[in-house]
């Protein structure tokens, strides 16, 4: 899974798989859900991400494998 964050046009997206998108769902305005061809979720689109999601801090707890950060 990883976490991208674009500044220019403040957005964050959510990549929870490797596979490719082929379709997308708009569930509330600016909040965009990716599925591949079997249906599955694969990431999520967030517009205007400094508005809808706390980007100051990113806590993890529990997660099984490896945590590595990418200086912005």
């Amino acid at each position: 899974m990883k976490l991208n964050y674009y500044p220019d046009t403040d957005s964050l997206y959510i990549d929870l798989s490797e596979k490719s998108s082929v379709d997308s769902r708009e569930i509330s305005e600016g909040v965009v859900l990716d599925y591949d061809e079997a249906g599955n979720l694969v990431g999520i689109d967030i517009d205007n991400a400094s508005s809808k999601v706390q980007l100051k801090e990113l806590f993890v707890s529990g997660m099984p494998g490896q945590i590595r950060a990418e200086a912005a």
